[in-house]
């Protein structure tokens, strides 16, 4: 079913408040008054817009957060917890092990192991693991891709 151009623009602003400021609570009520819409026609239309309802939506952009601060800071697991929108340890911890399968410190750990075996490694072979896999020049492919489809159209005409 195809929504409304205008109510898909409200429930896009209701998503980008929810990604600037993820931290924060945003109840249904919330939402639906940033979208200027009933909170039930908010809830309903935002899941068949995005796929997800907006408690879920706002769940996954807090654990990518919480998972990049674990990562990339040294932040205690505290911090990140209320930095991200949790009110307390425990809730953010279980949370965090029911979703990724791992405790934020598991994670870390695993991020951190990860991160010093890739520092052994000498610097040209993770350039060249990264490097696109251009064999020809781009100008050559497009000319086999080319040759390729008019192949295909003179063989489509012969038969």
């Amino acid at each position: 079913m195809s929504q409304d151009p205008e109510l898909l623009r409200r429930l896009l602003r209701a998503k980008d408040r929810m990604d600037a400021a993820s931290h924060e609570e945003w109840p249904v009520s919330r939402l639906a008054s940033v979208s200027c819409v009933s909170e039930a026609h908010f809830a309903r239309s935002f899941k068949e817009a995005f796929g997800v309802p907006p408690h879920r939506y706002l769940l996954t952009r807090r654990l990518e957060r919480a998972k990049a601060l674990l990562r990339d800071t040294d932040m205690p697991i505290l911090d990140i917890a209320l930095q991200t929108g949790w009110n307390s340890l425990g809730t953010f911890g279980r949370t965090f092990r029911d979703v990724t399968g791992e405790s934020p410190g598991e994670l870390r750990a695993r991020e951190k192991a990860a991160r010093q075996e890739l520092e052994r490694v000498p610097a040209c072979y993770i350039s060249a693991a990264y490097r696109p896999g251009l064999t020809t020049a781009v100008s050559e492919k497009r000319r086999q891709d080319a040759g390729a489809t008019k192949a295909s159209q003179n063989k489509s005409e012969v038969s």
